[in-house]
């Protein structure tokens, strides 16, 4: 006893009795009764094939079922060869289609970096002229100034410094989407660096009433790299962290030894990264808050290049942050005498 229907080639042909109804070589009531001639079967525990139970009914002869039998079986089959043609058709199709959109999408990513590059290059020319006339100005070598005037030429100065900063961002940009970020390998030590880095930023912290601390194992921490670009990394960091911060809190740098590794942490206790938004922000030209009104400002591209140059080293920038409590950026390097 069995409650398993034997394999014959009539259980591949779904609704068969419905197609040899249609073919007029059984009625719709000799249908119906082998149909409930099938469920007795099942139910007794001795299922058959509903075909073999129209030929022992006596309402279809071996021939006719086996026949109509590979009819359908045939027909099935030139419907699966249709359909997996149709879907290689569909399939091919949608690939072309997808290629070309990252054909296109790739030709406006380089139309987009090489008007950065251009622009930036552009816009440094005439920076150029006007940083000149304003140090000339401000050393008074065309002429004295008031007090008042002299006020004036700082506060130009340190807005076409920041634009110099832009400027050489964007630059630095165009030259990271064409792959060229070149690093040039050398041994520095990384812990007088970053005092460096500290006593630049010791200014912007004063103003907000933020505590700048430095935690070191070491006086001397050898390391290799390209101290130029680990220089601006370190000065982009430390500017988010004060810019994101509140007035009266901390934020600072840490360096740790791992071995033939130095960890490299810029921390703060500011307002933090909601986690959900964490991949954002190394999107370049994107804000986490795009608002008109938004509070902090920046073009966006900081923590992109960070990034870049950091993935040039062989590392990567890693993030932790809790909303409300702060954020820590770390990266490592490889020690010099490892």
């Amino acid at each position: 006893m069995t409650d398993k229907t034997p394999l014959t080639p009539e259980i591949l042909v779904p609704r068969l009795g419905h197609a040899l109804v249609e073919k007029g070589l059984i009625t719709q009531q000799q249908l119906q009764l082998s149909l409930d001639r099938q469920t007795q079967l099942r139910e007794q525990g001795t299922p058959m094939p509903f075909g073999t139970i129209l030929v022992e009914m006596g309402f279809l002869d071996r021939a006719a079922l086996d026949e109509s039998v590979t009819e359908q079986i045939m027909a099935l089959r030139n419907a699966l060869q249709d359909a997996n043609y149709n879907l290689e058709r569909r399939v091919e199709l949608r690939t072309a289609e997808l290629q070309e959109a990252l054909k296109k999408l790739a030709e406006l990513s380089q139309l987009k970096a090489n008007f950065v590059s251009n622009i930036s290059h552009e816009l440094r020319t005439p920076l150029t002229h006007i940083k000149g006339y304003i140090d000339l100005m401000i050393a008074q070598d065309l002429g004295t100034t008031t007090p008042e005037q002299w006020q004036a030429l700082q506060v130009i100065r340190r807005s076409s410094d920041r634009l110099e900063r832009l400027i050489e961002d964007l630059i630095l940009y165009s030259t990271a989407e064409r792959g060229a970020i070149s690093i040039r390998g050398e041994n520095f030590n990384l812990a007088t660096l970053c005092k460096a880095i500290v006593e630049r930023a010791q200014s912007k912290a004063r103003d907000k009433k933020i505590d700048i601390q430095f935690v070191q194992e070491k006086d001397e921490i050898l390391v290799d790299g390209d101290k130029e670009k680990i220089a601006w990394v370190l000065m982009q960091l430390m500017d988010n962290a004060i810019k994101f911060t509140p007035n009266g809190k901390t934020v600072g740098i840490r360096l740790e030894l791992e071995g033939k590794l130095v960890e490299v942490c810029v921390f703060d206790t500011g307002i933090g990264i909601p986690q959900e938004r964490m991949a954002e922000i190394f999107v370049p030209f994107h804000q986490l808050d795009s608002s008109s009104t938004r509070q902090y400002g920046g073009t966006g591209l900081g923590l992109a290049l960070v990034q870049r140059i950091i993935q040039a080293h062989g590392s990567d920038i890693k993030v932790t942050s809790q909303v409300g409590l702060g954020s820590v950026f770390g990266f490592v390097l490889h020690h010099a005498l490892s």
